[in-house]
């Protein structure tokens, strides 16, 4: 059986904003097109001033009493507020976190590789969540994830913020890392050169093509973790 095909039925959004013969009030407080204040007259005459000058008389202020009304150029004024918006959108805090799981017996190769990705992601801007995953006995020890991740971060220097110190949760321990002042301020070069000295496992790390996935956080939301890598 089909299904019914739904509609949309919601009103398109207008603009509610009054503007010329929709202000049906008897006298408003007007501010010329230099925005000086002229003060308080009559609605024919505040239409007339605009008129004159080939200019909206628009309300501003409807709660005001009188209402607050502005002689502009409307369709200039909206263009420019909608401009505004869209560059506001484009710069709006974009907040990834990833996720890198170590075992508290990871071999050195291993931990060299995995720190290559953690680099990688900070560099890309993102959080990246540290985790030591404890299976059986290995939970009796946990002061060795510990040290895996206060290694890492000693190792990262400014090119990570310790934004969570190591917590026990349950049979794993995270730490989460944000990227560092040098990578902020675009002075991490060197630093990851003489970070990488000696590590060819970073510099393959380096040379993957990097795939970034980007949640845009308009608002303050909990954190999505993607989860990478395993042990």
């Amino acid at each position: 059986m089909p299904v019914p095909r739904r509609f949309d039925r919601r009103l398109p959004e207008r603009d509610t904003t009054r503007i010329n013969e929709r202000i049906r009030v008897p006298e408003v407080r007007l501010i010329g097109d230099d925005g000086q204040q002229i003060g308080v007259i009559k609605i024919d005459d505040a239409l007339s001033y605009a008129q004159e000058r080939d200019l909206d008389l628009v309300e501003v202020a409807p709660e005001a009493r009188p209402p607050v009304c502005r002689v502009l150029d409307y369709s200039k004024f909206k263009y420019e507020q909608e401009q505004k918006l869209k560059s506001a959108r484009k710069h709006q805090q974009q907040i990834t976190v990833r996720e890198i799981k170590f075992r508290p017996k990871i071999a050195l190769n291993d931990y060299e590789t995995k720190k290559g990705h953690v680099l990688r992601f900070l560099r890309h801007r993102d959080k990246v969540k540290v985790t030591i995953m404890f299976r059986g006995r290995e939970i009796t020890h946990p002061e060795r994830g510990e040290m895996i991740l206060t290694r890492l971060a000693e190792e990262l220097g400014d090119l990570a913020l310790v934004e969570q110190h190591p917590i026990q949760d349950g049979r794993n321990m995270t730490m989460m890392l944000a990227p560092g002042k040098s990578i902020e301020d675009g002075t991490d070069a060197a630093a990851l050169a003489a970070l990488a000295a000696g590590e060819p496992e970073l510099a393959a790390v380096e040379a993957e093509p990097a795939v970034v996935e980007v949640a845009e956080a308009t608002e303050p939301a909990p954190e999505a973790v993607e989860p990478t890598a395993a042990d």
